[in-house]
Formats: C-alpha cells, sequence, structure tokens
C-alpha cells in the first residue's frame, strides 16, 4: 500500500510540473492598477542618474520639507502627540470621518476671513493626497466618460488619483508672464458636457504663485456659468510671502459649491503624520448627496490616524503664530536667495514665487543646445554639478526646472551657485 501511495504521489508530482511548464500561471493587474501612473516617478525613475563623484549631491526635488532636518514640526504640536499617545484613549478605530472633537478642532482652525466651518463640514483623511482622491471619486464618474478640469503646469497628482480611477483629464494653461495666472480663456474652452469638476491650485505647487481674491473670483464665475464644483487644493495656505495676502476661495461667498483639501503637511512641517481634511462649503445646497458619498468613501479606509487626531486641538492651540511667521520668512529669505543667484545664471529665466515651497525656473533649451528637453538638462547638470532638480516635463510644461526652497540656506546658495557654473560653462549665443 505504502509503494502504491508514493507511486501515485510521484505521478501527481510530475503531473503538476507538466502542467507548470505547459501553463504558466500569471496574474493580470486590475484596470485601477493599470492606470495608476505617477508622472514624477516615471519621469525620474528613467533617468541614469550618476552624480559627480567629487562633489557631494545636493537634492533640490523633494517636496518633503523635513527632509533636511532644518525644519520641523512645532515642539508644542510633538508634544501634543506624545500625550496623545501616552494617554491611551486613541489607539483605537475612530468614526471613519474622523473624532468629532478633531473635527471641530478643524473647523475652528480654518474659520477666518468671514468664513464659518462646523464640524460636520470637516471630513479627516489620511493625507491631503487622500482627501484629493476623495474629492475626484465623489465628483467624477468614470462610467460616464467624465473630466476634472486640472491646471499645467501642476503637481502631477491629480492626473494619477484622476486616472487610477479612469476618469480623463484635460489641462487648462497657467500663465508666466501674469505670475501663473490661469488662462481664463483657455479654461473656458476646457470645458465640456462631460467637465465634473475644477481644480484650483492656491498657492501653487510648484509655481509658487499666490492668487488674488480677483483672478479666484473670475474663475469661480466660470464655474458658476457652467455649474461646476470646484475642487480647490489649499495645503499651502497661509504660506505666503510678506506683501502678499491669501484668500481661500471659500472667503469669495461666490455661490459655486467647493470641496477644500488641506492638512497639517505643510504649514506645521509634518507630512508623515498623514492627517489631511476635506471642507465642504456649500451655500446653496448642492452637496447634500456628496456628504454622504464622502462618508461612504471615507469608510474605505476606516479613517485616518488616530493619535493625530487625538492630539489636533493642542496642535493648533498651542502651535505660535511665531512659528507659522519663522517659517514663512525662512522659505521668502530661500527664495530671495536663489533668485538673485540665479538671475545671473546664463540662459535661465527664475519666477519670483509668492508662496509656497517652490520656483519654477526656465531654461532656454536654444541657448543651450547641447540638450534637446530640460530632461538631458537636468541629468546632466547632475553628472557634473551633482544637483538634482526636476525637471518641468513633471508637472506638465517643458523648458522649465522646479527647484525646492526647503533646503538649508548654505546648501542652497551652494547648488545655485553650482546651477549658475553649468549654465555659463553651457550657454552658447
Amino acid at each position: 500500500m505504502l509503494d502504491k501511495l508514493n507511486s501515485a504521489s510521484e505521478d501527481f508530482d510530475l503531473t503538476v510540473s507538466s502542467a507548470a511548464k505547459a501553463d504558466v500561471w500569471k496574474v493580470e493587474p486590475s484596470a485601477v492598477a493599470k492606470n495608476c501612473r505617477n508622472l514624477i516617478r516615471e519621469v525620474v525613475d528613467t533617468l541614469d542618474l550618476q552624480p559627480n563623484p567629487a562633489k557631494s549631491v545636493i537634492a533640490l526635488s523633494l517636496g518633503d520639507p523635513t527632509i533636511y532636518g532644518n525644519l520641523a514640526p512645532p515642539p508644542e504640536a510633538v508634544k501634543a502627540v506624545v500625550a496623545a499617545t501616552e494617554g491611551g484613549g486613541y489607539n483605537g478605530y475612530a468614526p471613519s470621518v474622523g473624532y468629532n472633537r478633531a473635527r471641530s478642532a478643524v473647523a475652528d482652525y480654518v474659520s477666518y476671513d468671514g468664513v464659518r466651518y462646523e464640524a460636520r463640514d470637516v471630513i479627516l483623511c489620511s493625507g491631503c493626497s487622500s482627501a484629493l482622491e476623495m474629492c475626484i471619486t465623489v465628483l467624477a464618474d468614470s462610467g460616464k466618460g467624465q473630466n476634472i478640469l486640472i491646471p499645467r503646469p501642476g503637481f502631477s497628482i491629480y492626473r494619477t488619483l484622476a486616472e487610477a480611477v479612469g476618469v480623463n483629464v484635460k489641462y487648462y494653461d497657467l500663465i508666466p508672464e501674469n505670475n501663473w495666472e490661469a488662462d481664463l480663456q483657455h479654461l473656458e474652452d476646457q470645458v465640456d458636457a462631460k467637465t465634473a469638476a475644477i481644480v484650483v491650485v492656491n498657492p501653487s505647487n510648484p509655481c509658487g504663485s499666490v492668487y488674488s481674491g480677483r483672478h479666484l473670483a473670475d474663475i469661480l464665475d466660470l464655474a458658476s456659468k457652467y455649474r461646476l464644483p470646484v475642487i480647490a487644493d489649499e495645503i499651502y495656505e497661509r504660506l505666503v510671502f510678506p506683501g502678499t495676502g491669501f484668500v481661500s476661495v471659500a472667503s469669495l461667498h461666490s455661490g459655486v459649491p467647493i470641496l477644500i483639501c488641506g492638512g497639517l503637511a505643510k504649514r506645521f512641517l509634518a507630512p508623515g503624520w498623514r492627517l489631511g481634511w476635506i471642507l465642504l462649503h456649500d451655500e446653496v445646497g448642492a452637496f447634500d448627496a456628496i456628504r454622504e458619498g464622502l462618508t461612504r468613501l471615507s469608510q474605505r479606509t476606516i479613517g485616518s490616524n488616530t493619535l493625530i487626531q487625538g492630539a489636533l486641538a493642542d496642535i493648533f492651540k498651542n502651535t505660535p503664530q511665531s512659528f507659522h511667521e519663522a517659517l514663512v520668512a525662512t522659505l521668502h529669505r530661500h527664495a530671495l536667495v536663489t533668485y538673485d543667484r540665479l538671475c545671473d545664471a546664463k540662459g535661465l529665466t527664475p519666477y519670483m514665487p509668492d508662496g509656497a515651497m517652490y520656483m519654477l525656473v526656465e531654461v532656454h533649451l536654444k541657448r543651450f543646445p547641447e540638450f534637446e528637453t530640460s530632461l538631458d538638462f537636468v541629468k546632466a547638470m547632475m553628472e557634473e554639478e551633482s544637483v538634482f532638480c526636476l525637471p518641468g516635463d513633471c508637472f506638465g510644461i517643458s523648458g522649465f526646472v522646479r527647484i525646492v526652497l526647503t533646503v538649508p540656506e548654505d546648501l542652497l546658495m551652494k547648488a545655485c551657485d553650482r546651477i549658475r557654473d553649468f549654465c555659463n560653462n553651457h550657454y552658447r549665443f
């Protein structure tokens, strides 16, 4: 009997082995996975970057303000998180939209300039990117072939999130010489019967632009004309330089229903804490069903980080205004240093930002005949000077590079000097 079992086992193994050889088992990813494309990763990952071994690498490409350690969350915020952790009351699941106390804290924090939010108007999310994903998903239906309008240049996450769920994107242009304001005629031309929403980013990544109330009102007038809701990315709210004021779209009382996305990541220098929010600003009652839809979508992730939720009220209450003022002062000083140094670089035109953490710099490629694209330019600069910037191609615009302003000032100055040397060496009349 044992011999028969062994024989049967051997026959079975041979059969499986033979079948495996004849029919290789391949599991295909879903359409959502196939459609999920990150333009920045696609561009950067295909670059064969080889820095100059004689020079230390300076990365001006990372949108994480904490990466070099020179910028850190306020000590009061850290203390609040420690207290929430040690208290032991925030280790379980919260309601999917967030604890009411945490939602109330956010509502109080964002209620200014004549706008008043209540806890019910706040949905807590796992970072601002999660907030954006929920907004796109609740407003646009892939089954209907709908699209959203996004700015160009603009952060690639909007396209990534939309296309992953089968929603199309259409671009509206920003005008460099007008401080990166939207080309209103081009924006209107992009609207069609399938358009579900307009994405407005203010202050801007990658431009560092800050829109006036008048310009925002013009965009909202178009949204009202075509009865289109707005998704407003305000993650950099109030991170604006002296002489410039931040205007939230909600404060204009346009009657346009708006979903506003924000979070702790930038103004509180805590991107890894993964605490974002959606604010529902709806003066006409258009979002009754959207409120329910967002609640349902929030149930997919069962809410955001509960420890940070537990600390939110104290984070907002105890962080001194001086912290925010110091951060703005640092970013403004870095912007001025970068602008002044790059103005001396041949073949470049830096655009001075009014806020956020970035600067776009135009590369006049005709003056650099060795390089066909800004990708080529970036790659060569890394090889010669060990300085890496993101090419404008990552943001939908060619012939530009984006510089991150959160790098320590001494490294930023050194990087700018290297960029200037590189340009002056390769510039041709």
